[in-house]
């Protein structure tokens, strides 16, 4: 078993829960309620820029320069197609006024999530960086291959965010992670396994919550 499955078997049945949540086949059949889907977006976007430091941080302290190329790769696709897709949606959404959405405060998940993601990239190893990248990535890439096959093409609100969390890059994307995380935990020891393990599961936890919170 290699490390990653080994992270994601100490999940349990809270992996399961994450990636089956009702959240994306809702979303994937184009079922979801409208104002669910706005304050999950609006949250979501609310962590960009911290998932940002934390992607560009675990480049930086990559092994090699082969190791970073493919993460300056998806960073690119980050800041660039997946920003679009937010604008994009909070105009259909009504809310597009960036000013107006500001006053909109941060729901405490969102706030523990950018803590996360800030703490971890300025004072976490690589492998705990890899550990809260790997959650974030993988988790989305197995409900994204579970519901594309069901996804309702009318509206680009629902059926992009399964694109791109889905098919053939991202895929890649969420091997070159998981290699890089399969390699650091042969070449750390117990205690910084640990600390591989403590981030990826409080993570986990926060994907369920962050999810939850879209309901509330």
């Amino acid at each position: 078993m290699s490390f990653t499955e080994e992270l994601r078997a100490a999940a349990g049945d809270q992996w399961d829960r994450v990636t089956n949540h009702r959240f994306t086949v809702e979303l994937a059949k184009g079922t979801i309620d409208r104002g669910v889907l706005k304050k999950y977006l609006l949250q979501d976007h609310r962590f960009l820029d911290a998932f940002v430091i934390l992607l560009a941080s675990t480049i930086a302290k990559a092994r090699s320069l082969e190791d970073r190329i493919p993460g300056c790769q998806f960073l690119a696709l980050i800041t660039g197609k997946e920003n679009t897709y937010f604008e994009r949606s909070f105009e259909k959404l009504g809310c597009g006024d960036a000013e107006d959405r500001m006053k909109i405060p941060d729901e405490q998940v969102t706030s523990q999530f950018v803590s996360l993601m800030k703490e971890t990239a300025n004072g976490g190893t690589l492998g705990e960086m890899l550990s809260v990248l790997v959650v974030a990535e993988w988790s989305y890439f197995s409900w994204g291959e579970k519901v594309v096959g069901i996804t309702n093409r009318d509206d680009f609100t629902t059926y992009e965010w399964v694109d791109l969390h889905s098919g053939e890059y991202f895929s890649e994307v969420v091997a070159y992670l998981r290699g890089l995380l399969d390699k650091e935990g042969t070449l750390i020891g117990d205690a910084g396994k640990k600390k591989c393990r403590d981030a990826f599961l409080r993570a986990v936890q926060l994907e369920e919550d962050f999810f939850e919170m879209a309901y509330s």
